[in-house]
């Protein structure tokens, strides 16, 4: 900034904040300023597409687009996206650091004491930030690489337009990996050749035609296929229904491995093993023995597809470690009995059999180890490439398995800088850190910079973070245990937040930038993630409520006080990115999908394309082998991989073991003192984070006004709780609050939080004050209070949130307030 902090302050502090003025984009194009006030306008959401009506300018029904027979009961919760308690009405900044900038009191972080000022004021600050920080350090200090789910929309995309503003300022750490399948998604092209989790799958026809077995593992289909990457088409579910009608029927066997009762088993009527937690590797071995030692396995599709068996069979045998892999041996420890693990992979060789592998088993210690040695078992069945047969990772997410239109999609707003672009501070030196760092050990960064730890086959050095900048995602949702990530934060000299919510992640911020939500600004988005059954028109419902603004509009603002607004927008508004966007849509498509006019596209609100041809995965690798090879190292299936194995980590090794877990229930490290396994899957009634903010949807399913925790009638009874009764659950990491919901689905010594409940702290006793101390009580019920944050081996670094034991116990003081969703405390200055 020209002027000094001292001066630019006392000219802040002397200003009354007032709400800005109009948008400083251009108007919108003559089609939609034209355009009558519909009664029904349509738009798009990881929900699913909806029509909307107004009355009186404000939202009014939701109901779903004509071609989704299966919506989501989350419908219901949409009108409270935007309308909630828990927006951020106006750019905010927490009061200490508006006083002090970077020599802050960081421990005040939390305490939810904040200024609101002006969006000329909070955009200067934020540069004023970013310039501290390039010129004091370098762009090693700046993290504005994390992501998350963000909201639907080619052009709005939030991560797209906070990195391309921030690099026009200048360089930043990147993060490499995601919290949903880290382990997963870094062990699988060295095994099958790519990530697997998440490409398209094997058609679901074909598998409901030739299918005799088909085992979830860790799966939970019917409850996750609620939501998509983008807008949802929710078709996955005609499939399953059919499937329901073939279980019925006899004609397929659906078989869950799971140590709950899911609410995919419930909904097919289909069977179930119990398996202890964490312990799927073990099972797995186990069966590979006895497929192995009974000659089930299929030696010929070994030979000809793989490679390392060889390696693999001393360690399964024994004579490696002394230790046999039976039946016997894996039951002891997977409480599933000999009988059924030999039983199982006798049905498994028998007939044609699909696993499909869920991704929470690859959120643990070791994550790594299910999913390569689930592929060791596909392998030793021999059924890799033929339709109904093999294995899956992603079936369970965003209708995988749907037959592809084969249509192109829209693109989306540049992430990167135009080419001749220059940013302010062209510094590339990030001096020893490295630039990019595996996405969950951001939190290890700022507590232990300079510390160099494996990855994936390289040396990483964590990098000296001073500032983070975020839009669209929520850390302090995904990332673990909550009372180290406030150590850390109270270590970081700025935080910039991007957010239509009173997220806890922008409770622990400086800088708060209110963005509207997706039905307050107008966009274009994919209809169907891998399907991509169409496009649709997001339509603006109501103008943004507060002074919130678009993507494009905070960060065009941004970008003109960087001195670059053209550059930022190439001079177009966002209608006509939007109407670009769909016309090179349309001339990609060409002579194959014939598609309207951008005006009539925008009138009718959706484009449909037609269905596509049934798939099977690695069917080609099947055929032909050296013609169609996969991404690995050798171009078959890596049973033994030579190239892990050169990497000597003892916590990830040359082919699939068995490695206990720093804790684990059921007789495992730790349960003595923490004898529950708690599991924070992916949530019934939102995604992630998302939707918990919408108050009436919420009270739908809390207990209290809390996140329910599910518990087992056997613990129910030992501990003297009954439903509707609050728990505290609790370990060494921190405490929670939840609402306990007695259910006889989970078994004794498991209870289930589900992840993306807001971080609502309070004070140790209790009391509203004192949220940014450590170890304060969580008042809602996020179960990231409670789990471990250590990376899954030295291969992924990916998040162990699943490696986690508790405790808990029936709550008998005064009931402190919920306040994950309330605004900040305001002070006037």
């Amino acid at each position: 900034m020209s002027m000094i902090r001292r001066d630019f302050l006392k000219g802040l502090l002397g200003t009354t904040a007032a709400v800005v003025g109009p948008s400083v984009l251009a108007p919108l194009s003559a089609v939609a300023a034209t355009r009558p006030q519909q009664e029904w306008l349509t738009t798009g959401s990881h929900w699913g597409a909806f029509k909307m009506s107004r009355k009186n300018g404000v939202i009014d029904q939701v109901v779903p687009l004509d071609p989704d027979k299966y919506p989501t009961d989350m419908i219901n919760g949409v009108r409270g996206l935007v309308y909630n308690a828990s927006r951020v009405r106006y750019p905010m900044v927490r009061l200490d650091f508006l006083l002090k900038g970077h020599k802050s009191d960081t421990s005040q972080r939390g305490d939810f004491r904040f200024v609101r000022v002006t969006w000329d004021q909070a955009l200067k600050l934020f540069k004023a930030s970013l310039d501290e920080v390039q010129t004091k350090y370098g762009p090693w200090a700046l993290h504005a690489g994390q992501t998350g789910w963000r909201a639907v929309g080619q052009m709005h995309s939030c991560t797209s337009h906070m990195q391309r503003a921030v690099a026009m300022h200048g360089n930043f750490v990147k993060k490499i990996g995601d919290y949903s399948t880290g382990a997963g998604q870094t062990i699988m092209p060295y095994v099958l050749g790519s990530t697997e989790v998440y490409a398209q799958g094997t058609s679901w026809p074909l598998i409901l035609e030739n299918t005799k077995t088909l085992v979830l593992w860790a799966n939970d289909p019917y409850k996750n296929l609620q939501v998509g990457w983008n807008t949802e088409t929710h078709e996955s579910y005609a499939y399953l229904a059919e499937l329901k009608q073939k279980v019925a029927a006899g004609e397929i066997r659906v078989i869950h491995i799971d140590p709950v009762v899911s609410k995919t088993q419930k909904y097919l009527g289909s069977e179930r093993i119990y398996i202890n937690p964490q312990s799927d590797v073990a099972m797995m071995l186990g069966m590979a023995h006895h497929l192995y030692s009974e000659k089930l396995h299929d030696q010929e599709f070994i030979d000809g597809y793989s490679l390392g068996f060889e390696r693999f069979v001393p360690y399964l045998l024994g004579e490696k470690d002394g230790i046999a892999k039976t039946p016997e041996w894996a039951s002891k420890i997977s409480g599933v009995s000999v009988e059924q693990i030999k039983e199982l992979a006798e049905l498994m060789a028998k007939d044609r059999t699909q696993i499909m592998v869920g991704w929470c088993i690859q959120r643990q210690q070791h994550g790594e180890q299910p999913y390569w040695m689930a592929a060791v078992l596909a392998t030793m069945l021999g059924q890799i490439g033929l339709p109904g047969g093999g294995i899956s990772y992603g079936h369970h997410y965003s209708s995988i398995g749907v037959p592809s239109s084969g249509a192109a999609a829209p693109g989306a707003f540049p992430r990167n800088l135009d080419e001749g672009m220059k940013p302010l501070f062209p510094s590339d030196d990030f001096k020893d850190y490295s630039p990019t760092i595996p996405v969950a050990r951001f939190v290890d960064a700022i507590l232990e910079p300079g510390k160099v730890i494996d990855a994936n086959g390289s040396k990483v050095t964590l990098p000296d973070i001073k500032m983070m900048v975020f839009s669209g995602n929520n850390p302090w949702s995904h990332h673990q245990d909550r009372n180290k990530m406030k150590q850390a934060f109270r270590k970081l000299e700025a935080v910039v937040t991007v957010e239509v919510n009173w997220t806890a992640t922008a409770r622990f911020s400086d800088i708060v930038l209110p963005a509207c939500t997706t039905m307050e600004r107008n966009d274009i988005d994919v209809y169907g993630a891998y399907s991509n059954r169409g496009i649709v028109a997001m339509q603006k419902m109501v103008e943004p409520l507060f002074d919130s603004l678009s993507d494009f509009d905070i960060f065009t603002r941004f970008a003109k006080i960087l001195g670059n607004e053209k550059g930022y927008t190439r001079g177009m508004s966002e209608f006509d990115w939007i109407a670009m966007l769909y016309n090179d849509c349309k001339k990609a498509n060409a002579g194959k999908f014939e598609m309207p006019e951008f005006d009539k596209f925008w009138a009718d609100g959706y484009v449909h394309f037609a269905g596509g041809e049934n798939w099977t995965r690695h069917a080609d690798f099947r055929k032909d082998p050296e013609f169609h090879p996969l991404g690995t190292p050798s171009g078959l299936i890596e049973i033994f991989s030579r190239k892990i194995a050169a990497y000597g980590y003892d916590d990830c090794q040359g082919h699939p073991i068995w490695m206990e877990k720093a804790e684990r229930s059921h007789g495992g490290p730790g349960s003595d003192k923490y004898p529950v396994w708690l599991q924070s899957c992916h949530p019934n009634h939102r995604l992630h984070s998302q939707m918990c903010e919408s108050e009436e949807y919420r009270n739908s399913y809390t207990v209290h006004g809390r996140e329910p925790c599910y518990i087992s009638p056997v613990d129910a009874k030992k501990r003297r709780i009954k439903s509707g009764d609050v728990v505290r659950v609790f370990n060494d990491r921190g405490q929670l609050l939840a609402g306990a919901v007695i259910d006889d689905s989970y078994p004794e010594g498991v209870i289930r939080i589900e992840e993306g409940a807001w971080y609502g702290p309070v004070g140790k006793d209790g009391s509203k004050q004192g949220g940014s101390e450590i170890g304060a009580l969580c008042s809602y019920g996020d179960p990231n209070t409670l789990t471990m944050d250590i990376g899954s081996s030295k291969l992924s670094q990916a998040c162990s949130a699943y490696t986690c034991v508790v405790e808990f116990e029936k709550f008998n003081g005064k009931l402190p307030e919920v306040v994950s969703f309330s605004g900040p405390i305001e002070i006037k200055v």
